[in-house]
């Protein structure tokens, strides 16, 4: 019974692997509890929110374990560790660990060890104790890394089981060719293109994966990038486009003729994922795009008519369309775009539980927006983006009839799902509007707002919101940056 009552244990706990705080406070309880979690957090014991710079307890317990031999080895060459007051740790920390983070690694490092030399050895001996310790390794963030760690006599081993690897191009293309050698069954790649330089090894080390389903490019230059490096990335993706599923790319500032993309994404069949960020693409050639796995679509700059268009050609598996629309100013054309768009969403969208949509105050987009509520019973956030180009009927009302009628239909056929409600610049309901609104509320599970308008800042609207705060209506309320509205 006591070790039925630990496993459970154990899997209530993994549960909580993102909460630090809970974890930390479960440590606390009894000596079981206690046991349960230590191999929990050290897991990977990196991934916290928490200021590794000052946390020299835990430059304390990596040090203990090296050797006599490797800190004579230091002693000698002026590094001076901790001395150790016990002759062993409670626990074995260090046998749990599945993870390397080489940045906060560094960082640890820096708390006891003050000159790059220093720095550099210890590292040195600490990533091989690592290689040695860690029974495998399922994650490794490699960004700013400066010792080639395939090479220490363990590594073939450990890293062979390698799940998730974290990096950027600034790396010098070597470490990778070293990678591609031992580690071919990584799962996740998470790329961060810090250089324009041409990056040979990552193409290899992409090329050597037997099962990724994960890929993900951000831009974060250090440098003005001169040169295109996706011509030489993005290709190779299609090899993989039998387990790839998941596809995340954010451009910065991108300048380059995009054909690479649109030749590469048919030929990714699989996807269940797929969200690109700053940038523009022919949405004549988005639009013959067929994902019948697609779950998660989230893309910047298409307009309305083709994501209706991707929306018909997946298999009704999406959960979340997170998309920034553009769309004609002629009003003639959006009003036809957004409705259709609207019964494509509630007819091939049942599933569906986050949702971006633009919508007009005519009784047309109402009626329709009240049957994708009523039709779409998982919903739980949903974007709304007011379009008033020619409206006449929100110039006469000056938007208070129809800012009313809206939220109306929110009372009335709104998914008992829906959790969150964000709301375009547009929308400036007026206090009596709102109120209204919040009373009928009252009884639901409690709302969280997001809005960009700056109505809601002024003393009227604050303390409205705050009084239905305190009752428990609303759960929070925030006024962001108009681009922070948006997912």
């Amino acid at each position: 019974m006591s070790k039925l009552n630990k496993d459970i244990l154990f899997l209530l706990f993994g549960e909580l692997q993102d909460d630090s705080k809970s974890l930390f406070s479960c440590l606390m309880v009894n000596r079981l509890w206690c046991e349960t979690v230590i191999p929990i957090l050290w897991r990977n014991p990196w991934r916290y929110a928490i200021n590794y710079n000052n946390k020299s307890y835990l430059f304390y317990i990596i040090t203990f374990y090296l050797t006599d031999n490797v800190k004579d080895f230091l002693r000698i060459h002026g590094i001076e560790l901790p001395l150790n007051s016990c002759q062993s740790l409670l626990f074995d920390y260090l046998s749990f660990c599945r993870s390397i983070n080489v940045n906060i690694i560094n960082n640890i490092i820096s708390t006891g060890v003050s000159s790059a030399y220093d720095q550099f050895l210890l590292q040195q001996e600490i990533y091989s104790l690592l290689m040695r310790k860690c029974p495998e390794l399922k994650y490794l963030d490699m960004t700013l890394i400066k010792h080639q760690i395939f090479y220490f006599p363990e590594a073939k081993i450990r890293l062979d089981s390698l799940c998730e690897l974290r990096c950027d191009t600034i790396i010098d293309s070597s470490y990778y060719y070293g990678l591609a050698c031992i580690c071919q069954n990584i799962q996740r790649l998470i790329i961060i293109n810090t250089s324009s330089k041409d990056n040979q090894g990552i193409v290899k080390l992409i090329e050597t994966q037997k099962n990724l389903k994960y890929f993900e490019w951000k831009d974060d230059f250090r440098e003005e990038c001169f040169i295109d490096p996706y011509e030489v990335i993005f290709p190779i993706l299609a090899k993989k486009a039998n387990t790839l599923n998941h596809l995340i790319i954010v451009f910065e500032y991108f300048e380059y003729e995009h054909t690479f993309l649109l030749k590469v994404l048919p030929e990714l069949h699989n996807l269940k994922t797929l969200i690109i960020d700053d940038l523009e693409l022919n949405n004549i050639q988005l639009k013959k795009l067929v994902y019948r796995d697609l779950e998660i679509i989230k893309i910047d700059y298409i307009t309305i008519n083709t994501a209706a268009c991707i929306i018909k050609n997946s298999g009704g598996h999406l959960r979340e369309i997170l998309l920034k629309y553009y769309y004609s100013l002629d009003e003639g054309y959006f009003i036809e775009d957004s409705l259709t768009f609207i019964r494509t969403v509630y007819e091939n969208c049942p599933l569906v539980e986050c949702l971006s949509l633009v919508i007009s105050s005519s009784d047309e987009h109402f009626i329709e927006f009240e049957k994708l509520l009523k039709a779409c019973k998982n919903l739980k956030s949903i974007l709304l983006i007011m379009n008033h180009i020619n409206d006449v009927k929100y110039n006469e009302l000056k938007s208070n009839e129809a800012d009313g009628e809206l939220l109306d239909i929110l009372i009335r056929s709104a998914p008992a799902h829906l959790r969150e409600i964000r709301f375009s610049d547009h929308f400036s309901f007026s206090l009596e509007n709102l109120e209204a609104f919040l009373i009928k509320w009252r009884g639901r599970p409690a709302l969280t707002i997001i809005t960009s308008d700056h109505i809601y800042e002024d003393d009227d609207h604050v303390n409205l919101i705050n009084k239905y705060k305190k009752d428990g209506v609303i759960k929070d309320f925030n006024r962001v940056y108009k681009l922070n509205v948006y997912f």
